[in-house]
């Protein structure tokens, strides 16, 4: 089972919110997810994030992938 660190997709139409999620890769964009790690606002002025930084680490210790758009964010958070 390949591990993946990306977003979920939550809000109503032209009012996007992101969740950041771990899941299995083979799993849709908005199906099941292992655990939720953190949010994404990007509507906000400015956009805001919030991420469980010792589950994340945790996560990417034992293997799993974030996203291009994740990791952007962690970067910007000092995650990396």
């Amino acid at each position: 089972m390949a591990v993946a660190i990306r977003l979920k997709r939550t809000g109503t139409k032209k009012r996007a919110s992101y969740r950041i999620v771990v899941t299995d890769s083979k799993n849709p964009r908005d199906g099941r997810f292992i655990e939720e790690i953190g949010a994404y606002h990007p509507r906000n002025n400015p956009p805001s994030v919030t991420v469980k930084k010792e589950r994340a680490k945790y996560w990417m210790g034992v293997g799993a992938q974030p996203s291009p758009t994740v990791k952007s964010l962690f970067k910007k958070h000092g995650l990396e």
